[in-house]
């Protein structure tokens, strides 16, 4: 029988990856996405027609929609992708990120257990709910060679992080207090074909094309691990069909930049790929401005228990993903033009958040 697995927030930038790669190995999805700002059924274009998708305009927090879709489908898993994440946004706003990233995780598990409890046994044994989730809420890293592991302990520094701990918090409870069968999964920045143009990635690489200001925080010395998001979607399905329950599995691409050395590479693919008209490098767009608030140094994901228990490694490096993601970004303005022109007009700034 086909696998059928809801995944939330599935017309996002990680979202719509899991679901493109689903769909494309025969799994039927049931894509749930609110379709706010961040959500882009264009991502989705691809497999538009495919008889094994089927996207649904709604609400994590809408108990009854979510319960009734799961037994109108007899969902087999969810992958739990809905979130709130940009930084900026939620030191100006954390409301919006409490709702979603908190009460929304709380109406998605209040759902899926009524669910899988009315489930027969059989059913009840293969079902998972997989919590996608964020390194961020570990907090940050000195600059040395240490690296989060599964065991390391919370320590939140923005409302966006703390909201996402609270979910992963709450995942856990429900597997403990109630015995729904949850994995978990931490994840470093990542970046890659349709992410939204107010990440530092494709922000630059927008910016440059077009001849504006590359904004770089402080001094551009915060570093992050930055991990392909093809790369990601591979670890999340095995996560969801074979990590262990009540486990959690960090995932990350053991690629560390700072953000400064982030934006000179892609200024540099693009000195090779599109060259200014004056001859000068597009390095010279560089602008450094105020660091934000509770701006994270460092963070590194130890990846080596999802590579030890599922066989989980990178195929791409940060210099090859970058490459494609560029070329995609050069390619396909279609997708990217609308959003710039439109509901995003490049006011904010890129992020730590991937």
């Amino acid at each position: 029988m086909t696998q059928t697995i809801l995944v939330t927030g599935g017309a996002g930038f990680i979202g719509s990856a899991v679901v493109r790669h689903l769909v494309r190995k025969g799994v039927r999805v049931i894509n749930l996405d609110k379709l706010t700002y961040a959500g882009n059924p264009e991502s989705l274009r691809e497999i538009a027609n495919a008889s094994n998708h089927r996207l649904v305009e709604g609400d994590i927090c809408d108990s009854q929609l979510v319960l009734g879709l799961l037994r109108e489908e007899q969902v087999s898993g969810i992958m739990h992708l809905a979130a709130e994440s940009h930084v900026d946004r939620s030191i100006d706003g954390p409301g919006a990120f409490v709702e979603t990233n908190v009460v929304g995780t709380f109406r998605l598990l209040d759902a899926a257990l009524e669910y899988w409890r009315g489930m027969d046994d059989e059913k009840r044994d293969d079902f998972r709910f997989h919590h996608v989730s964020t390194d961020e809420v570990f907090g940050d890293l000195p600059f040395d060679d240490t690296r989060f592991t599964e065991e390391t302990p919370y320590a939140p520094s923005s409302p966006y992080s703390a909201s996402k701990a609270a979910s992963d918090h709450f995942v856990r409870a429900w597997y403990e207090t109630y015995g729904l069968p949850v994995v978990l999964s931490n994840c470093s920045n990542n970046f890659g074909p349709y992410h939204f143009p107010e990440k530092l990635i494709p922000l630059t690489i927008l910016n440059a094309i077009e001849g504006k200001p590359l904004p770089v925080y402080g001094t551009g010395e915060n570093v992050r691990d930055w991990l392909y998001v093809e790369d990601h979607a591979r670890a999340l399905e095995l996560a969801l069909t074979r990590g262990k329950v009540g486990q959690s599995y960090n995932v990350g691409g053991g690629q560390e930049r700072t953000n400064l050395q982030v934006v000179e590479a892609i200024c540099d693919v693009l000195d090779e790929r599109e060259p200014r008209a004056e001859g000068t490098s597009h390095r010279d767009l560089i602008s450094f401005v105020t660091d934000r608030p509770g701006h994270d140094r460092r963070y590194a994901i130890d990846a080596s228990k999802i590579t030890r228990e599922l066989g989980w490694t990178p195929e791409e490096t940060f210099e090859s993903g970058l490459a494609k993601t560029i070329d995609w970004y050069l390619a396909n303005e279609w997708w990217w033009g609308p959003i710039r022109s439109g509901r995003y007009a490049g006011e904010r700034l890129g992020t730590s958040r991937g």
